[in-house]
């Protein structure tokens, strides 16, 4: 390890103890303050990220994510005093007995300890963490990717100045260096580090997966699926799939693959297509869609290639597979899902059922657009990303879930 980082590390392990000794009152009003000090210095902000922005293309899908306005840094201070709203997650009692040889047991929640966070061109990351950790009493190692690194020095400036104003080690939050090599360090820091969540693409989280030595909770890929069947209301359904790949396409919860039954295909597809020709979608569509679209003189269509089902587009892109029935809209999405957000439109209550009952998934929608799979719009606050995975965590990983478990065990001499 180089020594820099090692000095991070250390410092971070250390810190451990500061935030155990923090008030909740005092987080509170450490939290509060963070969120004023994102609406005080939107300009210096801005700044920093125009810097950022433009040294990426504009072709570049990241760049929306990238992006921070003055409404953007208002919904991050927002989303800090919901944050300060919510319960301390920790030292809450799961669990009291008294056994028969008399001794008392008590389960508690306590912070993870240290958690690196590895992502890429997202700065609202920076503050969600940041804003977690703080309150669920955990540190944070925060390694952003190269392209917002002004944008998260200037964050976090804004962060330790409100952590030293208020007495606090501004260890308890920091951002490491970006350079690639300290990745690797970071993944196998098991003296200092007591969880790693990687957010971003596939190709990070399998770097993440397979080098880390220290315990790993992915979050981020999103290949999201809605299946639009033979009894759904087309109008609630084009209004659905359009908001699910319009309204964010660079977010994990966008729209990717739109599966539709090939009886109401036609009908459907032509009322999607006002909708997705305003807004300038590329459609890689299987031939019963391109035979139709194309009838329909669709501008922006494309033959499906084999890669375009299972693709995480993250972009104005989406591709449309026609199938038979329900059971074969199960099957394509058992075959390609990243296990994210997946979501049926139907009127028909047993397919429904079957559909939310059968896909396996973080998230598993009827009738409502994946787009909702957010802490913020969970009532759980930000959260560090959404997890695809079975443990810890799953779906958005929020407050509630930056604890683990601790046995408290009190006795009065007794021996085994």
């Amino acid at each position: 390890m180089s020594e820099s980082i090692v000095k991070q590390l250390q410092a971070a392990a250390k810190a451990k103890q500061i935030l155990q000794q923090l008030a909740p009152d005092t987080k509170i009003a450490i939290l509060n303050a963070i969120a004023d000090g994102l609406v005080t210095h939107t300009a210096d902000i801005l700044q920093a990220n125009k810097i950022d922005l433009d040294r990426m293309s504009d072709d570049d899908p990241k760049k929306d994510r990238l992006l921070l306005n003055s409404d953007r840094l208002k919904g991050l201070a927002d989303s800090v005093k919901q944050i300060a709203q919510l319960a301390d997650p920790t030292d809450q009692l799961l669990l009291k007995k008294i056994l028969p040889n008399g001794l008392e047991i008590e389960k508690i929640t306590v912070p993870l300890g240290v958690v690196g966070v590895i992502y890429e061109s997202r700065p609202n990351v920076t503050i969600d963490v940041a804003a977690l950790c703080i309150q669920s009493g955990n540190v944070c190692l925060l390694r952003g990717g190269s392209d917002a690194l002004h944008t998260n020095e200037a964050l976090l400036t804004v962060i330790h100045n409100i952590l030293e104003l208020h007495g606090i080690a501004t260890t308890i939050v920091q951002l490491l260096p970006v350079e690639r090599k300290h990745v690797l360090e970071l993944l196998e820091a098991t003296e200092y580090v007591d969880i790693i969540i990687p957010r971003g693409s596939q190709s990070l989280i399998d770097y993440v997966r397979e080098h880390a030595k220290v315990p790993v909770i992915e979050t981020g890929a999103g290949v999201c699926h809605t299946y639009v069947d033979r009894t759904a209301d087309l109008d609630m359904a084009a209004k659905i799939v359009a908001n699910a790949k319009i309204s964010r396409p660079s977010v994990c919860n966008s729209l990717d693959t739109v599966l539709v039954d090939r009886a109401i295909a036609p009908e459907f597809l032509r009322k999607l297509k006002t909708y997705f020709e305003d807004a300038q979608v590329e459609i890689f569509a299987d031939s019963t869609a391109y035979e139709v679209l194309q009838g329909e003189s669709f501008s922006n269509l494309k033959h499906a290639e084999e890669e375009d089902f299972g693709r995480e587009f993250l972009d104005l892109k989406c591709s449309i597979k026609t199938v038979g029935s329900l059971d074969e809209a199960l099957e394509h999405i058992a075959k390609y899902s990243s296990k994210h957000s997946e979501c049926i439109v139907s009127s028909n209550e047993l397919h429904i059922e079957q559909f939310l009952n059968t896909v396996d998934a973080a998230a598993v929608y009827a009738n409502a657009s994946t787009r909702f799979t957010d802490g913020g719009e969970f009532g759980l606050g930000a959260e560090i990303g959404i997890s695809t995975q079975k443990l810890h965590a799953r779906g958005p990983f929020a407050l509630e879930k930056l604890v683990t478990e601790k046995w408290i065990v009190r006795g009065n001499g007794q021996i085994r």
